[in-house]
């Protein structure tokens, strides 16, 4: 009946069920044959095949003798190498100050006119400018005394007084220098690319500009004074 049927559909549902196991493959093994070198001399064999053994380095006689050991650069040790100590020394007040100065004169942005005053006349056209300065220098105490003991003298032995002209001398002043540029009679107007507040003169090289008369700027107000009240 049922029962029979259902124990025969079982049986034929386990033997479909069977599982068939290959066999492994077994591995071969095969030495692996390294190829001909690809360029040989004629006449030159081919490397032999497989690993060429590597031949023991022949012992030193002076193996004994110089030994390798590290540097122990401590307390009583070996000689330290040389360093760059730099950033351990510590400076000088001025030298921080100008090193200050000058990174921050390359962060900010100079206006032109300020920045006018780094634009210098060059090395030698500043010498043929001094030594042109040097021949207008204006007279010293000593000349200015002889000359007018000279004057006094012709005066007191009846002589008339001779008409000479006013000499062309180099003027020098803040406030002289701007009055003979306002009423154009300068002819060169020279100015000290150091002056200290930079303000004094900031407006100079403008108003020359505006009554166009010639002007430069030279290094160092120092040599500059020299120049004048020599």
């Amino acid at each position: 009946s049922s029962r029979v049927l259902w124990t025969l559909a079982v049986t034929q549902f386990e033997h479909r069920l069977v599982v068939v196991k290959m066999p492994k493959a077994t591995k071969t093994a095969q030495k692996k044959v390294l190829p001909p070198a690809p360029y040989t001399l004629p006449g030159q064999a081919a490397p032999a095949a497989g690993k060429a053994e590597k031949k023991a380095p022949a012992p030193s006689r002076f193996a004994a003798l110089f030994e390798k050991r590290n540097k122990i650069c401590g307390i009583g040790g070996d000689i330290a190498p040389q360093r760059d100590v730099t950033h351990f020394v510590k400076w000088p007040l001025y030298i921080r100050l100008q090193r200050q100065k000058k990174v921050l004169n390359n962060r900010l942005k100079v206006p032109p006119s300020i920045a006018q005053f780094s634009n210098t006349l060059e090395r030698n056209l500043a010498t043929t400018l001094f030594k042109l300065l040097n021949k207008y220098k204006p007279e010293t105490a000593a000349e200015k005394k002889l000359r007018i003991k000279k004057e006094a003298e012709a005066k007191a032995a009846g002589q008339a007084p001779v008409a000479t002209a006013k000499p062309s001398n180099v003027k020098f002043g803040l406030k002289h220098v701007t009055s003979l540029v306002e009423s154009k009679k300068a002819s060169l107007v020279v100015i000290a690319h150091d002056v200290d507040p930079i303000e004094l003169v900031m407006w100079l090289p403008a108003l020359c500009k505006q009554q166009d008369i010639p002007y430069c700027i030279v290094k160092g107000k120092a040599r500059l004074g020299c120049r004048s009240l020599a």
